[in-house]
């Protein structure tokens, strides 16, 4: 087994390490997916489904867009 590490920024960005990318066969503009389970976090590159998926929940998640919820939660 591997380890990779990065650090984050103030904006919680983190760059994707070099042996990360190359075995995903990750390039710049792929989206990413995190799997959650319990204390465990799996990255992968997103499938076709991943991105239709959420793309089919933005419409539905515009009562969080106002300005107050943006001030409230923009440090989470």
């Amino acid at each position: 087994m591997h380890t990779a590490v990065s650090k984050l920024t103030k904006k919680y960005q983190a760059t994707v390490p070099e042996p990360v990318r190359k075995k995903l066969n990750l390039n710049a503009g792929d989206i990413i997916a995190f799997e959650i389970d319990n204390d465990t976090i799996r990255l992968r590159k997103a499938r076709p489904i991943d991105i239709e998926f959420c793309s089919a929940l933005v419409p539905t998640l515009s009562e969080w867009e106002s300005q107050n919820d943006e001030e409230a939660y923009n440090d989470l």
